[in-house]
């Protein structure tokens, strides 16, 4: 059976994005196959992109699995649509981590970039990562 994809998310409490503001509901969609999936989000996040809140994710069916490795991936994008990196520029690959310490990675890059809203970081599964570098 082909590995099933979700999209969650929704508006956030804060720009840790770990807790969904008061009155708001974790959103989730799916199952997807995996492009799908990228479909989905980049229709959502499109929807939302003006609202700094607002932040959705794409996860595998039991992404939370004990021993999982995560990677934090993003850098410097040529426009807010975050799908080509910028001209002279390399996406970044940080890990692999327990699902925390990306989280805390991702964390600590993004509160160093946040004046730029050019630059944006997510978090990937091991094998996300392989379809990132294609």
């Amino acid at each position: 059976m082909a590995k099933q994809y979700y999209v969650v998310g929704g508006e956030y409490a804060d720009t840790a994005f770990t807790q969904i503001a008061a009155g708001h509901k974790e959103e989730r969609f799916g199952p997807f196959d995996e492009h799908e999936a990228h479909v989905c989000w980049r229709a959502l996040t499109g929807k939302t992109v003006d609202n700094a809140m607002c932040r959705y994710f794409i996860r595998s069916e039991g992404a939370e699995s004990v021993g999982e490795e995560w990677y934090v991936v993003g850098g410097e994008y040529a426009d807010t649509s975050f799908e080509v990196i910028a001209a002279g520029k390399q996406l970044e690959t940080y890990g692999p981590f327990p699902r925390q310490e990306a989280l805390n990675t991702w964390r600590a890059l993004t509160g160093k970039t946040v004046d730029n809203a050019m630059v944006r970081y997510d978090l990937c599964s091991a094998e996300e990562l392989k379809t990132l570098k294609g």
